[in-house]
């Protein structure tokens, strides 16, 4: 039996949601400032959404070693901010009367398939820069939705994990009554 309760925890940058939330981030620093008034409201408002979504995996990640709540709340919270942004991409195109693609359009897939593949922001940060703001704003949609994806299967395995396993207190109280079932032979 192990004496250890802590689990190994925080590598949160190899977790795939990390990785294409970061991306979310920087295409929307690019966008926001390349493509909004200075004096937009906005800018910073998206800016924050978009590092409130990669922030709130890395800091639930790091909590996850002493708190499985702590880690499904901040796992959460990065969704819902990622759809505060999702929000704010689709009401740039509406009121601006660019086009959202559809679902099962061209660029729709291509793209999806595209970001499927893709995980380096430096990636997006060249290939945006000959894109209209449309187009930026859609591949920010498309990897925002599928970020979503990847959030919502972590959040499913790790309330999988919490049923298996228990929390912290669970675990501290396995460990000591191991050692002292081993202590006491």
């Amino acid at each position: 039996m192990s004496d250890r309760f802590l689990p190994p925890k925080g590598n949160y940058r190899k977790l795939i949601a990390f990785q294409k939330a970061e991306c979310i981030y920087d295409i929307t620093y690019y966008f926001a400032h390349t493509h909004l008034a200075k004096s937009d409201r906005t800018i910073d408002q998206m800016i924050q959404a978009a590092r409130s979504g990669k922030q709130n995996i890395a800091e639930g990640s790091a909590a996850a070693a002493t708190s499985s709540e702590t880690e499904i709340k901040l796992i959460n919270v990065a969704r819902a901010s990622l759809q505060e942004l999702l929000i704010d991409y689709e009401d740039f195109l509406r009121v601006r009367n660019l086009t959202k693609w559809e679902i099962n359009s061209e660029e729709s897939i291509r793209t999806r398939q595209l970001c499927a593949h893709h995980n380096d922001s430096k990636f997006y940060l060249d290939a945006i820069q000959q894109r209209s703001a449309g187009t930026i704003a859609n591949i920010a949609i498309t990897l925002i939705h599928q970020t979503d994806v990847f959030l919502r299967k972590l959040l499913e395995r790790l309330q999988q994990d919490f049923i298996r396993e228990g929390g912290i207190k669970e675990q501290m109280y396995r460990t000591r009554d191991n050692y002292r079932k081993q202590h006491d032979a």
